[in-house]
């Protein structure tokens, strides 16, 4: 009868260790998969000048992972997988970035600032005249704006597909001059094209596009068949001062050396919510609408930095602006057109 007891006791412990030790096993299953995914793909998309060498060297490294993680006998097997794995890594965090590519035309040149008091300088502001997406006659243009003008920020959700993601902006906006977009994207080269995956293994360096609203916007509604949000951010002066310091010091830091783009690290949400928590001196709590960004306006209404007086949907209704974008074109006006009956932030 002891015994039995006993026995019915040690059941649920036993249990217990059996469920541990499976979870244990699939947790270790999935690490060495991650491992071994993330260093095929390292291979696959680095620096080595051909396609078909890259390739063939991450399938061999995924055979030979395979091999040494759950086939092989041989003593040292794991040992020389850990090797081989740190050779990867070690390659991979060498490769550097660069300023010195054949980028493609409409990222060919980086904008700089020079501030002196009040008043900003920037170089290389992009203005182009686009007859398509891919048909522009490029002008760049000197802009010369005063700190003391700035009024506010305006914020930008561009979808090229329904969904979750998108990509965002922010315009800044001045009392006596025309608002000046400023837009965090890859630096694609000439026969580039973005790419998801890619822009996690150092494919694409970064790129600070600040531009005329006529150009940043009006390409996404005229050309390229976007959807443009268009959204007032109710913050003050000093912030949106602030936060145009910031964003002028992360251009000039990428004039100087450049950086890597990184879809989850260093892109355009990520680093709109650090600048703007730099600016701010706060630091918010981490969301997923960071990353899933086409959810990001929500974000901002849930935490009252766009209008809050109308219920959410009817909000996004109305700051839909192609149609206003499309309508404007080229006209001179065409920042003044596009927030026409726009709600207030």
């Amino acid at each position: 009868m002891s015994s039995a007891v006993e026995h019915e006791r040690g059941i649920p412990g036993f249990r217990l260790r059996r469920l541990l030790h499976a979870a244990r096993r699939a947790l270790g299953f999935v690490l060495k998969l991650g491992l071994i995914g993330w260093a095929a793909l390292a291979i696959h998309y680095s620096n080595l000048p051909w396609g078909w060498l890259r390739t063939t060297l991450a399938v061999a490294f995924t055979a030979f992972a395979i091999w040494a993680l759950w086939f092989a006998n041989a003593k040292g097997a794991r040992a020389a997988f850990a090797v081989v794995f740190l050779l990867v890594l070690a390659w991979w965090i060498a490769i550097p970035p660069s300023h010195d590519r054949l980028w493609r035309e409409d990222v060919a040149v980086m904008p700089r600032a020079f501030i002196e008091g009040d008043r900003v300088r920037i170089t290389g502001v992009r203005d182009f005249d686009y007859r398509s997406a891919t048909d522009f006659m490029p002008r760049y243009e000197t802009r010369e704006v005063f700190l003391s003008d700035l009024s506010g920020v305006d914020f930008y959700i561009s979808y090229w597909m329904p969904g979750p993601v998108g990509h965002t902006f922010v315009s800044f906006v001045f009392d006596n001059a025309p608002p000046l977009s400023v837009s965090i994207e890859i630096r694609p080269e000439s026969h580039e094209g973005y790419a998801p995956i890619a822009s996690m293994f150092k494919q694409f360096e970064l790129i600070y596009v600040v531009g005329s609203e006529r150009d940043v916007v009006g390409v996404r509604t005229n050309f390229r068949d976007e959807d443009v949000y268009l959204f007032r951010i109710d913050a003050s002066r000093e912030f949106a001062r602030e936060l145009f310091r910031v964003y002028l010091e992360r251009i000039n830091e990428l004039a100087d050396r450049p950086e890597f783009y990184h879809l989850l690290s260093n892109s355009c949400t990520v680093n709109i919510v650090r600048y703007a928590r730099s600016a701010a001196g706060s630091d918010a709590r981490p969301d997923i609408r960071h990353y899933l960004n086409g959810l990001f306006d929500s974000f901002l209404y849930d935490i009252g930095l766009i209008d809050t007086t109308l219920p959410f949907g009817e909000l996004r209704r109305r700051s839909w602006i192609n149609e206003k974008a499309q309508a404007a074109q080229d006209a001179p006006d065409f920042s003044e057109r596009i927030r026409y009956s726009l709600p207030p932030g």
